[in-house]
């Protein structure tokens, strides 16, 4: 058990080996923090996690092997004892609430700086929640959208209907972006209509083109029309 006073023991997990062995230097140099292990997967942060028995463990969310959102449900399911804070570059609210519902106690953008960072892993370890403020107006946005508000329907689908998959494997999300490429809105302006960052808007287009054999934003629209998305 820690006691008062002592450094908060922490493993860090994320892929990218700058990213990770960035955070490494930038959180281990504060004298309130000691890292004890840092991982490139969810499966190495569970090792490192019960080896070590850190009081906190800062997870990425896309990584290989293992991804955080299930090492999340494996860390509160076999180490409940460690405070998980998520530090990623998706704010959007399928990866907010995803994570929270993990069992994630923080939730942090990667825009964050070394001392938000401590003080939300400080924070998680006494059992409190911090948010970042993208990641707030995420939730709050999802919470009072007509689609999700408690006891009602939306205003354009009846509520025995049920909705229409996209087409070629795209997700709501992907679909709902497509939707506005069509529109003709540009990536920042996208990105500042669903509280995402710009990074996260461009990985869903990446992930656009390739599922809907897209070359370019054209080529997109193109097939946003002919499939009737937006």
């Amino acid at each position: 058990m820690r006691t008062v006073g002592t450094p908060l023991r922490i493993v860090i997990a994320d892929d990218q080996a700058s990213v990770r062995e960035g955070l490494v230097l930038l959180l281990g140099g504060l004298p309130s923090i000691d890292v004890v292990g840092a991982a490139a997967d969810g499966e190495q942060a569970l090792a490192l996690v019960a080896e070590h028995k850190p009081d906190a463990i800062l997870l990425d969310l896309h990584m290989p092997v293992l991804d955080g959102i299930a090492a999340t449900r494996r860390l509160t399911a076999e180490h409940p004892g460690v405070a998980v804070v998520i530090l990623t570059t998706y704010a959007d609210d399928e990866s907010v609430l995803d994570a929270l519902r993990a069992g994630a106690r923080s939730y942090l953008t990667k825009d964050a700086d070394r001392t938000d960072i401590a003080s939300a892993l400080q924070a998680a370890a006494g059992g409190l929640s911090v948010l970042d403020p993208r990641v707030q107006a995420t939730l709050l946005a999802a919470a009072t959208s007509p689609a999700r508000a408690a006891g009602t329907a939306s205003p354009r689908v009846p509520e025995q209907a049920s909705p229409t998959p996209p087409p070629d494997g795209l997700t709501q999300r992907e679909a709902e972006i497509l939707a506005l490429i069509a529109q003709g809105l540009t990536n920042l302006e996208i990105a500042s209509r669903l509280f995402l960052s710009n990074h996260t808007v461009k990985t869903h287009i990446s992930r656009i083109f390739a599922k809907t054999g897209s070359r370019d934003r054209v080529a997109a629209i193109g097939y946003a029309r002919r499939h009737n998305i937006g």
